[in-house]
């Protein structure tokens, strides 16, 4: 399925768009993050990390800043993406926004896995992984709402 009218919007305006749909998209994931057993610990595992404390006394601020930062990133990332994958892809298209997706998909989960979840002082085994499931839903509920809002807006900006 092609989506011709989202390669027509100049990539000028694309970022502009991906950072609006990325704050609607924090706001559903702060929803969802607020529901789940440790949904608001991978914040406070960043900040813990940075700060070298426990995450339960990791800045609140930190944690937010760090939260808030990176879901603005993400927005722009897939932006990038985007722009990415319909250039491999020769134009936009389902195929195209889905790869892209399911890139950034796995890159949100490897990357907290990864690089801040093992550094974070102090959490047991169970609590890592209760975290890292947290994380996991956390991050498609972000996508499951910036895919769509991106997508169109950049059709309404057409």
């Amino acid at each position: 399925m092609t989506l011709s009218g989202l390669s027509s919007v100049s990539v000028a305006a694309r970022f502009p768009i991906g950072l609006l749909a990325a704050v609607a998209a924090l706001l559903a994931m702060d929803r969802a993050m607020a529901r789940l057993p440790e949904g608001t610990t991978p914040p406070r595992v960043a900040a813990g990390v940075l700060t070298r404390t426990h995450p339960d006394d990791a800045p609140a601020r930190l944690a937010a800043v760090a939260h808030y930062g990176a879901g603005i990133g993400t927005g722009l990332l897939f932006v990038y993406g985007s722009l990415l994958a319909e250039t491999l892809l020769g134009g936009a298209s389902a195929l195209s926004v889905a790869a892209t997706t399911l890139v950034l998909y796995v890159l949100m989960v490897a990357f907290f896995l990864v690089v801040p979840l093992p550094r974070a002082p102090g959490l047991d085994r169970a609590r890592r992984r209760a975290t890292a499931r947290g994380w996991a839903v956390s991050a498609a509920v972000y996508l499951a709402v910036l895919v769509p809002v991106a997508v169109g807006l950049t059709f309404a900006a057409a």
